[in-house]
C-alpha cells in the first residue's frame, strides 16, 4: 500500500448512508482523514459516532457509500492487510477475559503474522511499554486491572502490528479525570513520536480541545469538520448545540495553554 492517497488523505469515506430500520443515522456524509492528524468525532447521543468508526474500520457495511484506505476500498482488503493498516480500541476494551494481557496483545500477531512465540513475547512487552504499562501487567488477566489499565492494555493490543491508523472508541469513557488525562497524553505521544494517525470518537470535551487537530461533529445525519477553534464559531444548530454552554466554557478555560503546539492558532486545518 502507498503512503497516502494523492490528496493527502490516509482514509476517506464518501456518501456514507447508515440506516437502522426507519432511522437514518448517516445521510450521505463525507469525511477525509489526513495522514498524521488526530481527528475527533463528536456529537450527541444517537448521532452515530461509534457506527461511523465501525464503518471506517470495515466492521459495519453501510447501505450506501464507500470507505477507502490509501485509495483502496476497505472492504477489499485482506484481513492481514486491514490489521496491518489499522488498529482499533473498542469502547469497553474488549479484551479476552481468559487470556493474560500479554496473550491479548500477541493474539493479532498469531492471527496475521508468521512470528514465533519467542519473537512475539518481546514485541508484546514493547507494546505494553508504549501504552504506559509496567512489564508486570503482561502476566495479569483483564479482571485484575483498573479501568485505566484496561484501556491502556487494549491500546497496546491495537498497536500490536504497528498500524498506521488507530481508531479509538471512547478511550476516556468511565475513567476518573487523572486517568483520562493520562490517556489523552498517551494519544498525543503516540501521534507525535510514532507519527500514527488517530481517529478518536469521544464525548470528552477535554480530549477534543487538547488532543485533536480537527473535530468532526455529527448532527441530524450530517457531518461538519474543522479545527476546534473554527468549530466553536460554527452557528449551525446541531454543531452549536453540542459545542456551547457552561460545560464547553469550562473545558475551554481548563485547556488554555495545554493545546497541542500545531493547534495553537491553527486555522489552516488539515
Amino acid at each position: 500500500m502507498t503512503n497516502s492517497s494523492p490528496d493527502g488523505s490516509i482514509m476517506s469515506a464518501h456518501g456514507i448512508v447508515n440506516r437502522f430500520g426507519k432511522q437514518t443515522v448517516h445521510n450521505g456524509i463525507d469525511i477525509d482523514v489526513a495522514a498524521g492528524e488526530v481527528l475527533g468525532i463528536a456529537g450527541g447521543s444517537g448521532s452515530g459516532k461509534s457506527v461511523l468508526l465501525r464503518t471506517l474500520a470495515g466492521l459495519h457495511t453501510p447501505q450506501a457509500g464507500k470507505v477507502l484506505a490509501d485509495g483502496r476500498p476497505v472492504a477489499d482488503l485482506l484481513p492481514a492487510e486491514r490489521a496491518a493498516f489499522m488498529g482499533m480500541l473498542f469502547q469497553h476494551g474488549a479484551l479476552f477475559s481468559s487470556l493474560t494481557v500479554a496473550e491479548n496483545i500477541m493474539l493479532p500477531m498469531r492471527e496475521h503474522t508468521q512470528l514465533s512465540n519467542e519473537e512475539q513475547v518481546p514485541l508484546a512487552a514493547l507494546k505494553l511499554a508504549l501504552a504506559g504499562l509496567e512489564p508486570a501487567a503482561g502476566s495479569k488477566v483483564p479482571s485484575a486491572l483498573s479501568g485505566g489499565m484496561v484501556k491502556r492494555a487494549a491500546l497496546a493490543r491495537a498497536l500490536a502490528l504497528d498500524p498506521r491508523v488507530l481508531l479509538l472508541d471512547e478511550p476516556t469513557a468511565g475513567l476518573d479525570p487523572t486517568a483520562a488525562d493520562g490517556i489523552d497524553e498517551l494519544i498525543t505521544q503516540l501521534n507525535d513520536v510514532l507519527g500514527v494517525t488517530v481517529v478518536v470518537v469521544t464525548h470528552d470535551l477535554n480530549t477534543l480541545f487538547s488532543v485533536c487537530d480537527r473535530v468532526a461533529v455529527l448532527a441530524d445525519g450530517k457531518i461538519t469538520v474543522g479545527t476546534p477553534a473554527k468549530m466553536l464559531r460554527d452557528k449551525q444548530s446541531g454543531v452549536h448545540d453540542f459545542l456551547s454552554g457552561p460545560r464547553v466554557d469550562a473545558a475551554r478555560a481548563a485547556m488554555v495553554g495545554t493545546a497541542k503546539p500545531k493547534q495553537q492558532g491553527a486555522e489552516h486545518g488539515k
